[in-house]
């Protein structure tokens, strides 16, 4: 599916995704990932949900969003929240979805001019 919306050029945006892939302004991306507004894609070192690990989290700490939306792969899956805790005691939101609805929240809150993160596992 490709993703329309009014977003000011020079932020990073999904235009696409579908199986086992995202886009991000275009480019295609085939592992997992975390997208911000004004940042460099970065590689997101999650081969699966089942090996999530609680600094898989804690690097997003540095970047500050106020909320990261966790995309986990083509179902919605809950990870324990001792996992992502060091974004709650860091006073960052989560949200937790499948990836396709992460992409679209992402652009929507973007959008609006929040700092969001999404971290996506594809």
């Amino acid at each position: 599916m490709k993703l329309h919306q009014d977003i000011p050029s020079g932020f990073n945006k999904f235009t696409g995704y579908g199986d086992g892939y995202v886009m991000v302004n275009g480019e295609r991306f085939a592992f997992s990932l975390i997208v911000m507004p004004e940042s460099p894609v970065m590689a997101w070192g999650v081969e699966d949900f089942s090996l999530l690990a609680p600094g898989h989290f804690s690097m997003l700490l540095d970047a500050s969003p106020e909320i990261v939306l966790l995309g986990t792969g083509q179902s919605q899956r809950f990870p324990h929240p001792k996992l992502y805790r060091s974004l709650i005691d860091g006073g960052i939101g989560v949200e937790v979805m499948n990836k396709d609805a992460a992409c679209r929240t992402y652009n929507i809150l973007m959008g609006e001019g929040r700092l969001v993160a999404a971290a996506i596992i594809l």
